[in-house]
């Protein structure tokens, strides 16, 4: 996290990130960074499709969410994953505050849309991200 002073002499945090993809910047041929609230979507992606016990040295990162693919979507179940979403932000992502997460599940094409409606700590902008999980067998 570095701390820029802006043209009003307020400053403004920015978080920076290196994409998912690696990708490479073409007029300088050094990585790409992702910044502020990109940043913080590409954190939540991550912790969302990460079960636990994936991440070496860190066995309870993850929500265990894909295992709501194979779930009858009943409004116990979503509440449950709601919940977790909202505990697993709370501890493994600072830079957001979650506002609301709502679930949809659809029991025939076996899939589970998580929808975070989210604020970047120090910004007053309302974001909204969507993460789509789906059985992939």
């Amino acid at each position: 996290m570095a701390s820029i002073l802006t043209e009003l002499g307020k400053t403004k945090q920015v978080f920076s990130d290196v994409p998912g993809s690696f990708q490479l910047n073409p007029v300088n041929r050094d990585l790409t960074k992702v910044v502020n609230e990109q940043s913080v979507k590409q954190s939540i992606k991550n912790l969302l499709l990460t079960n636990r016990g994936e991440r070496l040295f860190q066995p309870n990162i993850g929500g265990d969410l894909r295992a709501l693919l194979f779930e009858n979507v009943t409004p116990a179940v979503i509440s449950i994953a709601e919940k977790e979403v909202i505990r697993m932000l709370g501890l493994y992502e600072p830079r957001c505050n979650v506002l609301e997460v709502v679930i949809n599940g659809d029991i025939d094409m076996n899939f589970v849309r998580i929808t975070i409606t989210f604020t970047v700590i120090n910004t007053s902008e309302v974001v909204e991200y969507s993460v789509l999980l789906d059985r992939i067998r």
